[in-house]
């Protein structure tokens, strides 16, 4: 497994996995929170200075999208549990044994035992860490039922859309969902992070990764004032994943419905998460983007789900 930014450096990959196509949506499930979103045209990426060079935010294209749905929260931890208890399923990280978890969720007289990520040593490696137990063992879900579930992998997402007869955004999708439709602004809100000092998003307030000014990790999936769309925490919070292979190269033509590349080796992810911070990761921007191997599970990742609207 390969990580992003605020993720994991490098862990060992789940054997014998198969890369599978997009599978193809049926009826949604009840109990999924659906917003329907009529056909889009919006300018789709961002040449802030800020962007972090590599990333393939730019340039800003011309976009245009048919009608879609797409759910108004993440999955939450109570969902994926309801879709384990039916179908039996392990994620990537039960089968692998271990899962990345942020130094601050250990215990400190424990976090000499676990073994640093090289080039980001805030994550460590915790035996037994998994959606279950996302903190490491002695850490649980009974108090965290509405908060996204997290420590699953992009396979891990694709078990669950199946199941629940929905599929995974495309990265355009999500990006013209996130932006309630403004134009080129930075954040779903305006251009600003926290207008008037006041929070709007679950990201990184203080000096990361040792002093954090509030409680860290994630919070309910329907924290913070929703976007004009009606969706929730598009920024901050957890990554989340999308359909789409990740590459950098862009059609200069208006792009209709996109879908990414048809091949690679990352997946993109969005939105940021909880461990963004302008000093070192300044991803949860509208535009930003990121990837990850499509069997990396880590503390600050999980997905929102959509569905074509018929």
């Amino acid at each position: 497994m390969t990580a992003h930014c605020c993720g994991p450096a490098a862990a060992v990959a789940v054997p014998g996995r198969v890369e599978s196509a997009q599978p193809a949506a049926v009826a949604p499930r009840p109990g999924q929170r659906l917003i329907d979103l009529p056909a889009a045209r919006f300018a789709m990426g961002a040449e802030h200075p800020d962007g972090v060079p590599g990333d393939g935010e730019g340039p800003v294209r011309e976009t245009v999208l048919r009608p879609y749905r797409i759910a108004a929260t993440t999955v939450t931890n109570a969902k994926f549990a309801a879709f384990v208890k039916d179908t039996g399923y392990r994620t990537d990280a039960e089968k692998l044994g271990s899962a990345f978890v942020f130094h601050l969720l250990v215990p400190e007289t424990e976090r000499r035992r676990y073994r640093r990520a090289e080039s980001t040593p805030w994550w460590l490696e915790v035996p037994g860490a998994c959606w279950r137990m996302p903190d490491g063992p002695g850490s649980g879900i009974g108090e965290r039922g509405n908060h996204p579930v997290v420590q699953v992998s992009w396979h891990d997402a694709q078990a669950y859309c199946a199941w629940a007869g929905v599929r995974l955004p495309t990265e355009a999708e999500w990006e013209n969902a996130a932006r309630g439709g403004t134009v080129r602004q930075r954040f779903p809100w305006g251009s600003e992070l926290a207008p008037g000092g006041r929070p709007h998003a679950n990201v990184w307030e203080g000096r990361f990764p040792t002093h954090h000014t509030g409680a860290v990790g994630t919070t309910s999936v329907t924290a913070y004032r929703p976007n004009a769309f009606r969706l929730y925490n598009m920024i901050g919070n957890v990554w989340e994943w999308c359909a789409d292979w990740f590459g950098t190269e862009h059609p200069e033509a208006p792009a209709h419905n996109p879908v990414g590349p048809h091949t690679g080796t990352h997946r993109v992810i969005k939105g940021g998460s909880y461990l963004c911070h302008e000093s070192y990761c300044n991803r949860y921007r509208l535009g930003a983007r990121s990837r990850s191997t499509p069997d990396t599970a880590s503390g600050n990742t999980g997905f929102r789900v959509a569905a074509d609207l018929s």
